[in-house]
C-alpha cells in the first residue's frame, strides 16, 4: 500500500472522534474536568457517535463510546483501500478499530493513537472539529515527525 492510502487510513480514524466535541456546551466541555475519561463518559450520546468519510470516500469509519473513552471502526472501505491494506498485513479491513484511547483535549480536539493497516503500526493522533461542525481536520503523525493531515466530513442519514 501506498504512503498516500497509509496516511489516509491514519487521518480517517482520527476524523471521526473530532465529531463527539460538536454537541458539547462549555459547562460539559472536557477542556474544564481534569480527568478526560470523564469528560467523555459525561458528553451527550449524540455528541461524538457518527459515521465519518475521508475525502474520497474510500473509507468510513464510525465513532463510539468504548467504555469511558472513545474507538473508530471501519464500516466500509472501497476495494482498493482493502486491497491496500491486505498488502499491509490487515484483513480484513472493515470491522478494524483505528481508533484507541481516544480522550477529550479541548472543547474541540481529541487525541489518541491510530492505528494505520497498511504499515501495521500504531500512530499519534489528533482530530479538531473545524467551525462548520460537519467537518475535522484529522492529523496523524509517525515519531512526531512525519505528520499528514486532512479534512473530514460526517455523513449524515
Amino acid at each position: 500500500m501506498g504512503v498516500g492510502m497509509k496516511m489516509r487510513l491514519g487521518i480517517i480514524a482520527l476524523g471521526l472522534l473530532a465529531g463527539s466535541a460538536m454537541a458539547q456546551s462549555p459547562a460539559n466541555s472536557p477542556a474544564n474536568s481534569p480527568d478526560p475519561a470523564a469528560a467523555v463518559a459525561r458528553l451527550p450520546d449524540g455528541a461524538y457517535l457518527g459515521t465519518w468519510q475521508n475525502p474520497s470516500g474510500s473509507v468510513h469509519i464510525r465513532a463510539a463510546r468504548c467504555g469511558k473513552l472513545v474507538c473508530g471502526t471501519i464500516v466500509y472501505a472501497d476495494e482498493k483501500a482493502r486491497g491496500d491494506a491486505r498488502r499491509g498485513g490487515t484483513d480484513p479491513l472493515v470491522g478494524t478499530q483505528l481508533f484507541e484511547e481516544f480522550t477529550a483535549r479541548g472543547p474541540r480536539e481529541w487525541r489518541g493513537r491510530v492505528f494505520v493497516p497498511d504499515m501495521n503500526r500504531r500512530v499519534t493522533g489528533t482530530a479538531r472539529l473545524l467551525e462548520d461542525g460537519n467537518s475535522i481536520r484529522v492529523e496523524g503523525c509517525a515519531a512526531q515527525v512525519i505528520c499528514r493531515n486532512q479534512v473530514w466530513t460526517r455523513i449524515r442519514g
